[in-house]
């Protein structure tokens, strides 16, 4: 498999697509089919509080309107003004009119006769014959006066000053469409519906493996004493289920797998094969996404194993044009997704970046796109030839006098987590540029 950066994209949303179809009633138990064809559209039911970043299930249909009833925009008088009257609220001729009762929010009021005005709070219901609110502050004397006495007030036009009933939302009104990636904005609109929970989707469930002998989990006893030689810490556990989980995905469980092309499967038939074979009544994960062990080399332990299980295995390896993250593996174990990233972690956190992450929010809406700017780069520049390259950046974005900028932390090599770890975007120089001056733009992947 030797293929573009775009060419790859594409075959992991498809690679997606076909699993997460819903394809009910087109599965056998006992195949391998049947866990492809789960349905990930399966909806739950969230507290209102819980649904902030889940994509919403199906479109909200307003219970009530928005306004629930006519109320006043500002403190002042609610009046009734002849639909003919002219506006005009500089003109120094003013109509006196008899104080009734004190409208509060949350009261009913009593309907407002006509050459009377009512002192009306911010958020009360307008009374019935009442088509106007006058500010207070437009008032002679511009206080509220008791009742029984008279106030001067300028002329106005009807529904002035009234937010009309429904006039921000009518019953029965789609608020929010189906996939919304809900937030704060959405989930208030919710509340004030008087909504206390939400339909969202479920997300999907990830079993994540990290590879390799010289790989040791932090805290693990064998470390207790001391790093020993020859190994080093896992990075990419914490760094990808971090991701994961930040994208909406659910991580059920994250494993550091030794180079024993054996070991493997029987990890991956104990998760993922009692399923299959009617021991669960559902896949116990929609995408396993290993870590390293898919290149070149003598110790490929995701390769060796996926090659021993050919009758359950169909993955493709290869390179993509990109740098870092070229060694990519795509296809299915047991009809489950599987995708292979490389084991550098930033190599690793790439490919989510660049393969998964735009698939995920294709497919389910979320999590967000990562914005796409263009900025001028601060220094010189050069890249190889033939790949993508993907560098690890320090954005600035525009000022009152000055525009957005970008400039490299640490190299190309894809060992450089530290560089990593201070970068807060993107910088991506298209495959056939090799060299870049300072002042050129280019384009930026916030992170």
């Amino acid at each position: 498999m030797r293929r573009t950066v775009a060419e790859h994209q594409h075959a992991v949303e498809e690679l997606l697509r076909r699993s997460w179809a819903d394809l009910p009633g087109s599965a056998t138990r006992g195949s391998d089919t049947a866990v492809a064809n789960t349905e990930l559209t399966a909806n739950t039911e969230l507290p209102l509080m819980q649904a902030r970043g889940r994509v919403l299930a199906t479109d909200l249909t307003a219970p009530v309107d928005l306004p629930p009833f006519a109320n006043s925009q500002m403190d002042g008088y609610a009046v009734h003004v002849d639909h003919k009257q002219p506006r005009d609220v500089d003109s120094k001729k003013s109509t006196s009119y008899g104080v009734v009762a004190t409208i509060a929010a949350g009261a009913v009021p009593a309907p407002l006769v006509r050459g009377t005005a009512a002192p009306i709070m911010t958020g009360a219901m307008i009374p019935a014959g009442a088509n106007a609110v006058i500010p207070i502050e437009q008032a002679i004397p511009d206080h509220f006066g008791a009742a029984g006495e008279t106030v001067d007030l300028p002329p106005t036009a009807p529904g002035t000053f009234v937010r009309a009933q429904g006039s921000d939302v009518r019953r029965g009104d789609t608020v929010i469409a189906a996939g919304t990636l809900l937030n704060a904005a959405h989930l208030g609109l919710a509340a004030a519906l008087g909504m206390t929970q939400l339909p969202v989707k479920r997300k999907p469930r990830v079993l994540l493996l990290t590879t390799g002998d010289e790989v040791v989990s932090p805290g693990d006893p064998v470390a207790a004493d001391g790093l020993p030689a020859g190994m080093i810490f896992d990075a990419n556990e914490s760094l990808l289920r971090a991701s994961f989980e930040a994208a909406g995905v659910d991580v059920v469980k994250s494993l550091v797998v030794r180079d024993d092309p054996e070991g493997l499967l029987q990890l991956l038939d104990d998760f993922v094969a009692g399923s299959v074979s009617g021991a669960s009544s559902e896949p116990g994960c929609e995408l396993i996404i290993s870590v390293g062990g898919i290149s070149a080399g003598a110790f490929e332990v995701v390769k060796q194993a996926l090659t021993l299980a050919k009758d359950h295995a169909q993955v493709d390896f290869g390179h993509v044009a990109m740098q870092p993250g070229g060694p990519q593996a795509a296809g299915s174990y047991r009809g489950i997704p599987f995708l292979g990233f490389p084991g550098n972690p930033v190599s690793a956190f790439v490919s989510f970046e660049v393969f998964l992450r735009p698939a995920l929010s294709a497919l389910i809406g979320a999590p967000a796109l990562r914005p796409r700017v263009l900025a001028t780069l601060e220094h010189a520049m050069s890249s190889p030839a033939g790949k993508l390259q993907i560098r690890r950046g320090i954005y600035s974005g525009p000022e009152f006098e000055s525009a957005a900028s970008v400039r490299e932390i640490g190299g190309p090599q894809s060992h450089l987590l530290s560089a990593l770890a201070q970068a807060n975007a993107f910088i991506t120089i298209p495959a056939g540029v090799t060299e870049l001056q300072a002042g050129a733009k280019v384009e930026v992947l916030l992170l």
